[in-house]
């Protein structure tokens, strides 16, 4: 059994989907492994992953619309009036994820990519931790 570590920076610049699955797809070819699980983890509670649809770009414009919606009057306004709203979106999403490596590729569906959510309005540098394990 092998594992490798790998952390991938993620520039965004405001709310949006950022599509990392290249970087992720060069990490796991690069360890050698060929089966096994690959975990994605982001060192953010502003920030999630999603695996969502990469063919069809409205796909992620309606996940960002449903997301939009800003004041309800939070107390949490620390970093700004953005930064509760965040926090939710974070917490109804995801900050890791598995997915499987068989015969040296990610299983994931045709459509589907690996992104990194930005909640915030400003543009931030987001660390996500890659964890293969396998052989």
């Amino acid at each position: 059994m092998k594992q490798a570590f790998h952390t991938i920076l993620i520039k965004t610049q405001g709310p949006g989907l950022y599509e990392c699955s290249d970087a992720v797809k060069d990490f796991v070819h690069s360890s050698g492994i060929e089966n096994g699980l690959l975990s994605c983890f982001i060192r953010h509670t502003s920030a999630s992953l999603l695996i969502q649809e990469n063919a069809d770009p409205d796909v992620q414009k309606d996940l960002c619309d449903f997301f939009a919606k800003q004041g309800m009057g939070y107390r949490h306004t620390a970093e700004g009036p953005d930064d509760m709203p965040s926090h939710i979106r974070s917490a109804l999403t995801q900050t890791s994820l598995s997915i499987p490596l068989q015969k040296g590729n990610l299983a994931l569906g045709t459509w589907q990519g690996i992104y990194v959510f930005e909640h915030r309005n400003a543009a931030h540098r987001r660390e996500v931790m890659l964890h293969l394990i396998g052989q």
